[in-house]
């Protein structure tokens, strides 16, 4: 068995929105040519330096990238991380906007803002290639395609959402602690957020602990169940004040019986971070990346586990991809590299390292991945487990060039009512329209 026992950061959080990128100034180099830095030169000739740009942890360690100069003794690779996608993003962004200067040659990014990416396809290298062609779902590769066909983006990771739980904190408020029995107590197969809040009325009327540590982290779990939460494939936004189930999804979520089971935390604040060895809350959604922030935060505490469950069945948060800026030095280089980053056997060990499911379909079927274990979720089989999550999705949202700027006048109308406390729920819900009406969709 495989046990995954590194200590993890967090992945994705987000930013500004970016709406001015497909006029962004661009340059008129050609990526392959020798004035943009004799990019056309096989990868295996001069010694080169490579520098990769993630944010959180995508896994990648430094014994994992030694393994690829090992094999490339010319190539030299150098990772810068971020503390959170939204200053990766931010740095992406700023930077493609002034011409690309800058960039590392491998930028990564983070679903919900590559569709206003794909629309810059132009500022990124075409990374089609038979060597990996039907290496992912067309779910992972359709929102990386450009209207022109290039392919601007590998799959990375994933992100099968389940719940995990602080047992101590079960136990201690008088609800089953095993994970089989856990799943069963929030519905099993049948699992709806109605029970899901059921259950954490029953467990905050025993504990001084909250059921959950946001509403935003609620809101997202529901909205990544929506087909078509903000936009139409025909490139048609929803006007917010006409957007029913998003607005359904926000009265549930504010409401006073929601309320009275969060932490009333921000995702990814210090007052977060804080409160996980605290006990501040018993459960959180959990995409399989979520597991990694846990450990880490968790400073040793005893008792997280995972149930295979999620309410509604199932949803997908997250997920990231490893792209190619056109105006690099190396981009064959590059390629090469973002190609061996998102193979099957080395997105494998990145779950190992970060649990970061793969995205690649023969890896989700590798039984070096099923048999992986986490030692501090309790020993959970979170390689089962998130195969059997990732199989439960129904639903893969469509996220337009808008998603982004979008769901961040709801997310903040949430935040307002939930952290800050600074609005009621009707007058934060305006808040949102006039935030909506100001991006001049």
């Amino acid at each position: 068995m495989r046990k995954s026992t590194r200590k993890f950061l967090a992945v994705t959080a987000s930013v500004a929105s970016i709406a001015l990128l497909a006029t962004a100034c661009s340059s008129d180099e050609d990526p392959k040519s020798p004035a943009s830095g004799d990019a056309s030169k096989p990868a295996n000739e001069d010694p080169i330096t490579l520098t990769v740009a993630t944010f959180n942890n995508f896994g990648y360690t430094d014994e994992l990238l030694a393994e690829y100069t090992k094999v490339h003794p010319n190539v030299t690779v150098k990772q810068t991380v971020a503390a959170q996608s939204g200053d990766a993003r931010t740095n992406l962004t700023t930077k493609i906007a002034a011409g690309g200067a800058g960039l590392a040659d491998i930028e990564a990014i983070e679903i919900d803002w590559l569709p206003e990416l794909v629309q810059s396809a132009d500022k990124f290298v075409d990374l089609k290639s038979p060597e990996t062609d039907g290496r992912w779902p067309e779910s992972k590769t359709k929102p990386a395609t450009a209207a022109n066909g290039a392919l601007i983006g590998y799959g990375t990771d994933v992100g099968p959402e389940a719940i995990c739980y602080r047992s101590d904190l079960f136990e201690a408020a008088g609800l089953p602690t095993d994970p089989a029995e856990v799943a069963d107590l929030l519905g099993g197969a049948d699992a709806s957020w109605d029970t899901y809040f059921k259950v954490g009325k029953q467990f905050t009327d025993k504990s001084d602990a909250a059921w959950f540590d946001s509403a935003n982290a609620i809101y997202q779990g529901m909205v990544n169940q929506l087909e078509f939460a903000y936009e139409k494939e025909d490139g048609s936004v929803t006007p917010l004040d006409e957007n029913t189930a998003i607005k359904d999804t926000y009265n549930k979520v504010v409401s006073d019986e929601v309320q009275a089971l969060s932490a009333h935390l921000n995702q990814w604040s210090g007052d977060w971070d804080a409160a996980f060895p605290a006990g501040k809350f018993a459960t959180m959604l959990c995409p399989a990346w979520m597991t990694g922030p846990i450990e880490q935060r968790s400073a040793g505490v005893e008792g997280w586990a995972v149930a295979d469950v999620f309410p509604g069945g199932g949803g997908n948060w997250g997920g990231s991809y490893l792209t190619v800026p056109a105006g690099g030095k190396n981009t064959e280089a590059a390629k090469e590299l973002a190609a061996w980053l998102t193979s099957p056997e080395v997105q494998i060990k990145a779950f190992v390292n970060a649990g970061t499911f793969p995205s690649q379909l023969e890896a989700q079927t590798d039984p070096a991945l099923l048999d992986t274990k986490n030692a501090f979720m309790g020993d959970a089989p979170v390689g089962q487990i998130f195969a059997n999550r990732y199989a439960a999705i129904t639903v893969t949202p469509f996220k337009g060039p808008n998603y982004f700027s979008i769901h961040q006048t709801v997310t903040d109308a949430i935040t307002r009512v939930d952290v800050d406390k600074s609005d009621d729920a009707a007058k934060s819900w305006k808040g949102a329209l006039d935030a909506f009406g100001a991006l001049g969709l």
